[in-house]
């Protein structure tokens, strides 16, 4: 029979309703009159069966790849492109591809053009009717879809869909390249930048490049001095309320981030990223150079310098320039006097942790550096290179 037809075409797609949830394709039976009037609504359909699950929000088609379910077998049909990342709707004006045929047909306005709704609130134009409708609630201030986890609504549904996510964890963007995944394709294609090396945001006042606009504009703050992100404990501002953040945990002595291969915690999830290194020795970025290697970006970038040359830090108080900017900070303190590391075994104080290192030796008794050609051993490793000039003549 038909119907067996079309049951055997949604086993095909792997569509089909669970068990408990059995498909019944007959239509109900209507008036005389109109066999297939809607009693809910106005709506005249063959397909009233199917128009019914618009008022009862019944959704028989679950996807067998999460936990998504669907009120139409076209619906499912689509959404499954998420998972296969099958694009079967090529643009023959350039190489994009789309998963579904409304978003292609949306795509060629880009290049013919078309824009014929135009906003009476502004100049805007639009090359759909939904934009526009959309568009409005920006003068509107109307956000008819609410979140049913939390309290938040939005003005468009696809914006509640993406929010949901964070509610679900559903991340359905997913890297060719390597294992990562994403919520938002949007952050799918920063990310795939790593990848490229692409950088297409240059700063106009050094020649640093980012992947991303707003990294760019952070990065301009170092430019202009701006600092609008005050700590309410010290004295200290910041460029970014995520830095702001991040520095109250010095105050809280909050280490939210555990190493499960030691008992190091750390701040932020971005330092036991890179502390988890030190254990797997993983060093994915090499100077182009040289054959060194490098746990971290920064590091990379601050030895390039060595070959460069380039000294982007200067003192104020003298003429020295300094490579990185924390050799700058140190020696500010020749100038200010400053000594912030303090033993606690005496009264020494000290203006460089390392200093103040080699200083608790002096209480420990340790020895950490050894000749190899007697047993002798030394507090100082300038120590050892004197004491190898007597074996040396």
């Amino acid at each position: 029979s038909m119907q067996e037809i079309h049951l055997d075409q949604l086993r095909m797609y792997s569509i089909l309703p669970s068990q408990q949830e059995p498909l019944t394709l007959d239509h109900p039976k209507g008036d005389k009159d109109n066999p297939y009037k809607c009693d809910k609504c106005t709506n005249q359909s063959e397909h009233l069966k199917s128009h019914m699950r618009t008022h009862t929000d019944e959704k028989p088609y679950r996807c067998d790849q999460c936990a998504k379910r669907f009120s139409y077998s076209c619906y499912l049909k689509n959404h499954m492109r998420t998972h296969t990342r099958e694009k079967p709707y090529s643009c023959d004006q350039c190489t994009k591809s789309f998963s579904q045929k409304g978003n292609l047909k949306i795509h060629m306005k880009t290049h013919t053009g078309e824009e014929p709704y135009r906003c009476d609130q502004c100049t805007k134009r639009f090359s759909y009717s939904c934009y526009l409708k959309n568009h409005m609630r920006t003068h509107t201030r109307e956000k008819p879809y609410s979140c049913d986890q939390c309290t938040k609504r939005f003005a468009q549904h696809g914006t509640l869909n993406v929010h949901m996510r964070t509610h679900t964890g559903e991340k359905p963007y997913g890297c060719d390249q390597c294992i990562k995944c994403f919520r938002w394709q949007d952050s799918l294609r920063i990310h795939k930048m790593t990848h490229s090396g692409e950088k297409p945001y240059r700063c106009d006042q050094c020649t640093k490049r980012f992947s991303r606009n707003e990294s760019l504009k952070n990065h301009m703050k170092t430019h202009t001095g701006d600092k609008p992100y005050g700590c309410d404990q010290c004295t200290k501002r910041f460029s970014r309320n995520e830095s702001l953040k991040n520095h109250m945990k010095t105050h809280t002595g909050e280490k939210p981030y555990g190493c499960d291969q030691c008992t190091k915690c750390f701040s932020q999830s971005y330092y036991l990223k890179i502390h988890l290194r030190t254990h797997t020795g993983e060093k994915p970025y090499r100077c182009d150079q040289c054959t060194k290697r490098f746990s971290q970006s920064s590091s990379l970038r601050i030895h390039m310098r060595t070959h460069t040359g380039e000294k982007p830090y200067s003192c104020d108080h003298c003429t020295k320039r300094f490579a990185q900017h924390g050799t700058l900070n140190k020696h500010m303190r020749s100038h200010s006097g400053e000594k912030p590391y303090r033993c606690d075994q005496c009264s020494k104080r000290c203006s460089r942790r390392d200093v103040l290192n080699i200083h608790m030796r002096t209480h420990s008794g340790e020895k950490p550096y050894k000749c190899d050609q007697c047993p002798m051993c030394f507090s100082h490793k300038s120590n050892l290179k004197i004491h190898k000039r007597t074996h040396s003549g």
